[in-house]
């Protein structure tokens, strides 16, 4: 049981060297992640319109 109470001290140890995002980096992330997953979609979506018309076309 040494193993995990030193695991977990050294876990502590790292996470007081992390440089955590203000608030204001935060939020201008996740907006960006949140536009280029709806633009993604958007084309995703666009692509499968334009190729199950085309089918459509070609089957009749």
């Amino acid at each position: 049981m040494a193993g995990i109470g030193e695991y977990m001290q050294e876990v502590g140890k790292e996470m007081r060297k992390v440089t955590w995002p203000t608030q204001k980096e935060l939020i201008s992330s996740t907006m960006v992640t949140i536009v280029a997953s709806i633009i993604i979609a958007l084309f995703i979506f666009g692509t499968d319109r334009v190729i199950s018309t085309v089918l459509e076309v070609i089957y009749g």
